[in-house]
């Protein structure tokens, strides 16, 4: 059977190309667009890299265009103009839990108000870009469209050869984990330990990247039989504190990581944790990795793409665990 062509916008990113990785192993034909701006070109300067190591990994090919999503006249061509000629009224949104804001109660489930008392510029933006689509929806019957509310993706691919590596200091915890285990940075800083939490640190609900990935394909699928808007929150239902999350780190590796206490950052709530199980009920779609096994992949990429590719500084010299796909 022919399956359809999927457009992906930042599918060089970390979750963009886990995306695209878990869509063609599926089956699907995937045209990607993205301005590199948080993505590294390969040698030879036709893709991103992250995007030839998926073509690596899947045994398949894929389409690319560098262009950014400011480039009104570049992405007429290549996205506003082929979805009327097609007639595409198939939408997938990748949205975000800070919609939520302030939770008023817990887990969040959909029907948890969004957007009154977002915390964030981020979550702000998406929130109007939902309120945006959910207007087309109502304009327009013929659209489909799926908001997917990511929490906390981190991880990476059991090969090592994609995963998150931000450029620049991160702003995510994993990555910074990560950077600390291999020495890049000397110690991972805990934003806040006055948190109503049983340690004082932020809970959040870490999703792994092709847990989240897989969430897609099953998005994709729901679509055909969806008219209007529908959105599902994308989580495991499950917190762990900021400590938590270093202690499995450790756990996951054998290496111990230096952490400190600074001040909180504004905007930070106490918890963010997801009720998944409309996703779970109307998707067929449940996440099934756990914490050790994304602590295990972030950092055997972290080790094999920066430490063994990138080789951008000198680091500590350290017994590593290293880690594969058969022992996790």
């Amino acid at each position: 059977m022919c399956r359809a062509t999927i457009f992906v916008t930042g599918g060089a990113g970390f979750v963009g190309s886990h995306t695209v990785l878990v869509l063609l192993n599926a089956g699907y034909e995937v045209v990607v667009v993205d301005s590199l701006i948080n993505a590294v070109p390969d040698k030879d300067g036709f893709l991103p890299e992250s995007l030839r190591r998926v073509q690596e990994l899947t045994g398949k090919s894929l389409t690319f265009y560098k262009v950014d999503l400011l480039d009104k006249e570049g992405l007429e061509n290549i996205f506003c103009k082929v979805m009327k000629k097609f007639n595409v009224k198939k939408i997938i949104f990748s949205s975000s839990a800070t919609v939520y804001g302030v939770p008023q109660y817990l887990p969040l489930d959909e029907k948890h108000p969004v957007g009154t008392n977002c915390t964030n510029p981020y979550g702000r933006t998406k929130y109007f870009i939902e309120e945006i689509l959910r207007d087309i929806s109502v304009a327009e019957k013929r659209w489909s469209i799926i908001l997917l509310r990511y929490f906390n993706p981190v991880g990476a691919h059991e090969s090592g050869q994609i995963g998150e590596d931000p450029q620049g200091i991160p702003n995510n915890l994993m990555p910074y984990i990560s950077q600390v285990a291999v020495g890049r940075r000397c110690e991972v800083q805990v934003f806040g330990k006055d948190f109503r939490t049983p340690d004082g640190t932020g809970i959040r609900d870490y999703i792994h990247v092709l847990d989240l990935a897989e969430g897609h394909v099953a998005a994709l699928k729901k679509l055909d039989d969806t008219k209007g808007c529908m959105v599902y929150n994308l989580g495991t239902g499950k917190g762990q504190t900021v400590l938590e999350v270093i202690r499995a780190f450790e756990e996951a590796t054998g290496i111990k990581i230096p952490h400190c206490t600074v001040g909180r950052r504004a905007g930070d709530v106490d918890i963010l944790c997801a009720d998944p199980t409309l996703a779970e009920k109307e998707l067929s779609w449940k996440a099934k990795r756990s914490l050790v096994q994304m602590c295990q992949f972030n950092f055997h990429c972290s080790f094999k793409v920066i430490v063994y590719y990138k080789k951008k500084s000198a680091y500590r010299h350290k017994k590593i665990r290293y880690f594969n796909s058969y022992n996790c």
